[in-house]
């Protein structure tokens, strides 16, 4: 019985294997059916859109900011290329046409009379014929060798432990001693040195003079921390200045100064005048910023002395303060000590504290390639300690990030609202990356509705110039305007803005600014919004009767500008003409009838005007457009570090109205 019952429950079991057994080979030859009839449909409906540059993976996000700005995949327009990463040749032609398309023969610049004016012709003449040397010789490649002698020579520079010099060797180097590799953390500076006896000194610019004195007694001198190797052919950058004025300035009593500098620009002052900082003001690395010295209006010099000495023959126990002079007196030998701190710099004299002075944002110590020491001081020697064993490298690949995340994008077919010309020299390797990585990045330069291109002329470095090519070549947003560049010859890159917004890209509205000019395109497109279709129209900061310098470092001569007054003119830092007045620019300077003055922004105004004569213009004037640093609620802010400018553009990313990064 029980054998029975066995038998029928494997006959059961052998039934459900051959009924699974056939229920998976249905399966299976269905599948291969389905399979079979799929692969060819797909490759069918597909070969012909489907490339191996579609099926790739997208490139990564590199930060939060790539996210916001990461738009969705575009649809097929109908040149296809354009969502291609295959360039066509028309973009081809359009990203590396690298070189201005303004017609600079040097017959234009023939002397016309024997006065100032043919002689800025000249120069321009010079210049072009030595610029247009330059670039053959780029093209051909005869200066590629150059820049292998320069990788050389940076192979073979040594970044020393110290430096030292006496003071007359110090004297012997122009009262300048180059630190090479700039200063790291812990580094430190010690002078010694001897204030001279004050002498009558009657410059205004250099203290007051009093009411019925013919002079008045100085005795001051100034150390500073300068990146010389940071723009050449400009002044330096005043990345720490020490300013001790033993018999005082405007008040009369001594003081020490402290400051920055940054073409130009001065930041805020600051200045120990023999008071202690307040207890709730921020300290530097745990050091007050200013420790207290004895004054002489005190009056009380004499008591806290004698009290001090009473107090310790009494056994007092209170912590006394001890009241020291100041720290620098005439014909008295003195030791500084210039440390740098995690937080900003340290200055001792004779031991003591004197001054900290926080980091200001725009600097870094790497920067600081040298110390000079001018004015009312004998050095006796100079020592640099604890510098950078490893060298910073001031060559263009420091600043340069070669990805193309920052090329810009193809030029678009029809016309354009804005087209953005910024004047840049070709050594600004650091000034054009922070343009890029700030306000460059706007969508609507990114999508092409703006575009924005750096205009450079050569110069005289010819390695400078390979590395400028090399760039141009890469970004595709620099246009090389083919003369020895000069400063006084700068107006022929404005002109040379104007015929690239109206040939170029077909512009509606030219703009011109500077590379260390943050532009807040939002503003700039309401600015244009609320003057289009108004006709012809000149907006910016607008100087109305200004008059020549007749001395100092911008001084123009009589036999340059004659008249006794500037034709209105907007401030060079950011303007913006009509499409129409770069064309009258251009098309009188096609005939040689356009008149150049060495002041860019002066040259725009004159145009402007005579352009004025025969049509009107609707001159627009804004304190928004900044000529010095920055002001809230501003259009565009000029003198801007590098640094600053990626703090603005981080501002506007967290914030859409505009705050100022003043701080250095």
């Amino acid at each position: 019985m029980k054998r029975g019952k066995l038998e029928k429950v494997d006959m059961i079991v052998s039934f459900t294997r051959q009924r699974s057994i056939q229920i998976l080979l249905i399966i299976g030859v269905l599948y291969l059916l389905l399979v079979s009839l799929e692969i060819p449909l797909v490759f069918r409906a597909g070969s012909s859109v489907v490339s191996q540059d579609s099926l790739s993976r997208p490139s990564p996000l590199e930060s939060e900011e790539d996210l916001e700005e990461r738009e969705a995949p575009s649809r097929p327009l109908e040149n296809i290329s354009r969502n291609s990463l295959q360039p066509t040749p028309s973009r081809l032609n359009q990203f590396n046409k690298i070189i201005s398309g303004l017609a600079l023969e040097t017959e234009a610049f023939e002397s016309r009379s024997e006065d100032a004016i043919s002689e800025f012709y000249r120069s321009a003449k010079i210049a072009s014929e030595v610029g247009k040397k330059f670039w053959d010789e780029l093209e051909s490649g005869k200066s590629q060798h150059l820049e292998k002698k320069k990788a050389e020579k940076g192979s073979n520079s040594s970044c020393p432990h110290s430096i030292s010099l006496s003071g007359n060797d110090f004297l012997a180097h122009g009262g300048v001693m180059m630190l090479p590799c700039g200063l790291t953390l812990g580094s430190h500076i010690t002078l010694v040195g001897k204030p001279r006896v004050a002498q009558p000194e009657s410059d205004p610019q250099i203290t007051m003079v009093k009411n019925g004195e013919e002079s008045v007694m100085v005795s001051q001198f100034i150390m500073e921390l300068q990146g010389l190797n940071t723009v050449e052919g400009e002044d330096p950058p005043r990345i720490l200045h020490f300013n001790p004025r033993l018999k005082g300035d405007w008040s009369g009593k001594p003081v020490i100064e402290l400051n920055t500098c940054y073409r130009m620009q001065w930041g805020s002052a600051h200045r120990c005048e023999g008071w202690k900082s307040k207890a709730n003001e921020d300290t530097v690395d745990g050091q007050v910023k200013c420790e207290k010295w004895i004054r002489d209006d005190e009056g009380n010099s004499e008591r806290s002395k004698a009290t001090w000495w009473l107090n310790r023959l009494i056994g007092r126990t209170k912590r006394m303060d001890i009241d020291w002079p100041y720290p620098f007196a005439e014909d008295k030998l003195f030791v500084l000590t210039l440390s740098a701190g995690f937080e900003g710099y340290h200055v001792n004299v004779d031991g003591k504290h004197i001054v900290s002075f926080p980091y200001r944002t725009g600097f870094a110590l790497e920067d600081a390639t040298g110390l000079s020491v001018i004015g009312d001081i004998d050095v006796q020697s100079v020592l640099a300690a604890s510098l950078p064993q490893s060298h910073p490298s001031f060559a263009p690949q420091q600043h340069l990030e070669m990805s193309r995340r920052w090329q810009a994008p193809p030029l678009p077919d029809g016309e354009i609202d804005l087209f953005i010309g910024i004047l840049s020299a070709g050594n600004h390797f650091a000034e054009r990356m922070a343009v890029r990585k700030s306000w460059m990045r706007h969508k609507l330069i990114r999508s092409s509705k703006i575009v924005a291109r750096f205009f450079v002329a050569l110069h005289a470095r010819k390695e400078v110039n390979v590395e400028l090519k090399k760039e141009a070549e890469f970004f595709g947003d620099i246009v090389i305007v083919p003369y020895m560049d000069n400063y006084d010859l700068v107006v022929l890159k404005t002109v040379a803005i104007c015929e690239h917004g109206v040939h170029a890209v077909s512009a509606k509205y030219i703009m011109k600014c500077d590379d260390d000019t943050f532009v807040k395109v939002d503003s700039i497109m309401n600015e244009i919004k609320s003057v289009s279709g108004t006709g012809s129209v000149y907006i910016g900061n607008i100087n109305y009767y200004h008059k020549p310098l007749r001395y100092g470092k911008w001084a123009v001569t009589y036999e340059e500008w004659p008249e006794e007054d500037y034709p209105p003119y907007a401030n060079g830092p950011g303007y913006i003409v009509s499409s129409d007045i770069a064309q009258f620019v251009i098309s009188n300077f096609e005939r040689r009838k356009l008149r150049l003055f060495k002041m860019e922004d002066v040259s725009m105004g004159m145009w402007v005007e005579q352009f004025n004569s025969s049509k009107a213009v609707k001159y627009v004037h804004s304190f928004k457009y900044c000529q010095f640093g920055c002001i809230e609620e501003y259009s565009t802010a000029h003198y801007q570090s590098p640094r600053q400018m990626i703090c603005l553009w981080n501002k506007l990313l967290r914030q859409a109205k505009p705050e100022c990064c003043n701080m250095r």
